[in-house]
């Protein structure tokens, strides 16, 4: 079953980014399967910790990319990437000590609405690499 599929705004122009980002919804879509099936909470929370070190290191690549192209927003969409790393590991720790079944909102709609939000800056604007921002 498909949660978030692959959208054509989601490309940033560099083909090592948008890998990247195509294999974080697959990812992203293999943890709701999960959490729909009868799956134990112990393999949920595994691919959840694997989705996390997969968006660490993709941040990483991302911010030493800007960093490299001397990308005028830099300092935001790094302090942005700080923020949803804490927002899933928020959403981690909610799903393991059982939070997670008392909010309005179902696990794997919090992480589609994070992968949604990775590509917004502050300002709303859509992240594409190798253009000035307006």
């Amino acid at each position: 079953m498909q949660y978030l599929d692959w959208q054509p705004e989601y490309k940033t122009g560099l083909d090592c980014i948008d890998y990247e980002h195509r294999q974080l919804v697959n990812t992203i879509n293999a943890v709701c399967e999960n959490l729909t099936g009868n799956n134990a909470a112990e393999e949920v929370l595994e691919q959840l910790g694997l989705l996390y070190e997969k968006i660490n290191t993709h941040f990483a690549l991302e911010e030493k990319l800007m960093q490299e192209q001397q990308y005028q927003l830099y300092p935001g969409h790094k302090a942005q990437h700080a923020q949803l790393l804490e927002n899933i590991r928020t959403m981690m720790d909610a799903y393991e000590d059982g939070s997670c079944d008392t909010c309005n909102k179902t696990l794997d709609e919090c992480l589609i609405s994070w992968f949604s939000q990775h590509f917004q800056t502050e300002h709303g604007v859509p992240i594409h690499f190798g253009e000035k921002p307006a």
